[in-house]
């Protein structure tokens, strides 16, 4: 499962670059496998608890029927890689551990399939109403580009600096601290309104440095330090996409791995990261080559505006804890960014297909995990 995830689910967030010629397929496919596994083990906690522990009441996910869920996922994910067309994982997982977890007679979490259900509805207005504001602003004749993007920039900088991260030393009773929070920790203050000094300070120090940063490379040559800016942000937002989709392929394991086997939640998060290294590298060149061909054939400046989303809300769901589509979060942001130039630029054919197979695979998987755990619990006479 974490192949499958690798070589497709990971793949998007470098699209818009090779979109715009800013990076080769293989380099792009290379770069992913490093940085989303980086990812998975420094951000992927709080996505496979989710996913392992919060979707059925009642019941806890025995090894037979975390089987079933992943063999179902993974067929969905495969078949993705396959066709070329980017299956969700985020809904094939979902609806197959809800399947499995109703064939081993659970109850369905309501609240839960509620909050998912009301991010998933916003990501692509929200997406698109960030890449659309994002484009405007590249676009503005009366801000230049040599500020414009630098500014895009130390906004990225500053929330970097705010992600919360398993490898930064944390408080006790947390399990994960932001860069901005452990320099906080440590050069203790008194807060005022709630709010660290300490940490605000290490914010705007990060939003500075990035500003410079990109500016000296514009001021240099617009289009070089826009193209630098578009592989940086491709870079965070492909770490981003491993810390939200390991929990996918580790997250039916949690019980197994940390209830039976009494290990640490780090070691499932390692497993899940090697997957994801080999898939990057062995299987998403093929789908990068779709998706950049026929869903970014957009300019540099268009391909910003459709990662800047991507990157804002991955790393919000990672804070809630909530498994998400990096392909419905970047297709919404290329349509938002080619609506500011008067098209979104995206065949509406591929649109229409694309979130047909988002239905499907949703309601599809439930189902088949249903029918899956059903059978190998007959075959095998487990109860």
């Amino acid at each position: 499962m974490a192949w499958a995830l690798g070589a497709n689910s990971n793949s998007p967030p470098f699209a818009p670059a090779i979109g715009a010629s800013a990076i080769s397929t293989m380099r792009a496919a290379f770069v992913i496998g490093i940085l989303a596994a980086l990812g998975a083990v420094a951000q992927g906690g709080a996505i496979s608890e989710t996913v392992g522990t919060d979707l059925i009441n009642g019941v806890s996910i025995t090894p037979l029927a975390a089987t079933a869920g992943l063999l179902t996922a993974a067929g969905f994910m495969g078949f993705g890689v396959y066709t070329g067309y980017p299956v969700p994982a985020a809904f094939a997982t979902t609806g197959a551990m809800v399947g499995v977890g109703l064939s081993l007679g659970g109850d369905p979490a309501v609240e839960t399939y509620r909050q998912l259900g009301r991010f998933w509805l916003l990501v692509p207005p929200v997406s698109g109403g960030i890449a659309y504001a994002t484009a405007t602003l590249l676009r503005r004749d009366d801000i230049p580009e040599t500020v414009g993007v630098p500014l895009l920039a130390a906004v990225v900088a500053a929330i970097v600096a705010n992600i919360q991260l398993g490898v930064v030393p944390s408080p006790p009773g947390a399990d994960q601290n932001s860069i901005a929070g452990f320099v906080s920790m440590v050069v203790a203050l008194p807060t005022v309104g709630g709010v660290g000094p300490v940490q605000v300070l290490v914010t705007i120090a990060f939003a500075v440095l990035g500003f410079v940063a990109i500016r000296r490379r514009t001021q240099r040559s617009v289009e070089k330090g826009i193209r630098t800016f578009l592989v940086v942000l491709g870079s965070i937002v492909a770490f981003s996409s491993g810390g939200s989709q390991v929990g996918l392929a580790t997250g039916p394991l949690q019980a197994l791995f940390v209830d039976d086997l009494g290990l640490p939640v780090i070691v499932l998060l390692s497993i899940g990261a090697v997957g994801i290294l080999a898939g990057a590298w062995m299987g998403a060149p093929r789908l990068l080559q779709a998706t950049s061909r026929e869903y970014a054939q957009l300019g540099v400046r268009r391909s910003i505006a459709a990662l800047v989303p991507g990157f804002v809300i991955a790393q919000t769901a990672i804070a809630l804890g909530i498994p998400i589509s990096f392909n419905n979060i970047i297709i919404s942001g290329v349509i938002g960014g080619g609506l500011a130039a008067g098209s979104a630029g995206v065949s509406r054919r591929k649109i229409g297909v694309t979130v047909l197979f988002w239905i499907l695979t949703l309601g599809t998987s439930v189902a088949v995990g249903y029918g899956i755990y059903t059978v190998f619990s007959t075959v095998l006479g487990v109860q």
